[in-house]
């Protein structure tokens, strides 16, 4: 019970009379008697409360000791994962289709759910396996295997379509495989520095959901270019934001919003 709570006894009461005699008969009067015995409660309960406040602030700290153990826990369990699968990469690099520096791959591949929907496929290819495919738009892309090869595959979402958790998923993984397959560091550092850039503008947590999406619309376009342009004279850059490129990016999806909702108006005032 909480002693904050506790609720002092009126020592003046005649429950309290034998309490009362014993300290009259020391000498007090009644009126010094009820006092003492007040005071001693005071002193009790103040002392009841210190204890109890040391208690609480002991069962909080292993409390929150306690989740932070077992969060640490979660995070080596997963660092763990990802590091058995580092290493199984390393061990098998014959069995994985180069990912050459410059080519293209989709984000999608690389978060929660691509992994999932690329390891569901395991029984038609090897689920960590890539292969090359050409594009009309001059990109070679690379995808699993198992993507290709099972045509019930799951659609790939493209990168302008990702959450910003999947975003945040498929980024640092992408990096990573960009070290594996020994791209220059130069590019990986283009784009380290650029993915950190588009999750720190202040887009990033806008109010306006159509500046949030402009954001990864812009990602989308802007790599799309660079895979383009590498290797020719009109190289494109990721190192810094185009603010312009960016408005025309957001300029797009209010348009494609508009288009919409005025289909939508049409067809509502269609049926009424």
């Amino acid at each position: 019970m909480d002693p904050h709570n506790a609720v002092r006894p009126n020592y003046a009461a005649d429950e309290f009379q034998v309490e009362r005699q014993q300290l009259i008969q020391e000498g007090l009067t009644e009126e010094q008697a009820i006092r003492s015995l007040t005071a001693l409660w005071n002193v009790n309960n103040n002392a009841e409360r210190a204890r109890w406040v040391a208690r609480q602030e002991c069962l909080e700290e292993a409390c929150q000791q306690a989740e932070e153990d077992n969060a640490q826990r979660q995070q080596d369990l997963r660092d763990e994962e990802e590091a058995t699968r580092l290493e199984d990469r390393k061990k098998n690099k014959n069995k994985y289709a180069p990912l050459k520096p410059g080519d293209y791959c989709e984000l999608h591949y690389f978060t929660n759910k691509g992994l999932d929907d690329t390891s569901a496929s395991a029984l038609i290819a090897e689920p960590d396996a890539l292969v090359m495919l050409p594009a009309a738009d001059g990109i070679h892309s690379w995808v699993p295997a198992a993507a290709v090869k099972d045509p019930k595959a799951p659609p790939v979402t493209k990168d302008e379509h990702l959450t910003w958790e999947e975003f945040n998923e498929a980024a640092p993984r992408i990096v990573v495989f960009m070290k594996m397959h020994d791209w220059p560091d130069d590019r990986i550092n283009m784009h380290i520095q650029f993915w950190t850039a588009i999750q720190a503008h202040r887009w990033r947590h806008s109010p306006d959901v159509l500046q949030q999406k402009a954001l990864l619309l812009y990602q989308s376009q802007q790599r799309h270019r660079w895979h383009l342009t590498i290797g020719t004279t009109q190289g494109w850059s990721l190192e810094e934001i185009n603010q312009d490129l960016l408005f025309e990016a957001r300029e797009i999806l209010f348009n494609e919003k508009h288009d919409k909702d005025t289909v939508l108006a049409i067809q509502v005032s269609q049926i009424s």
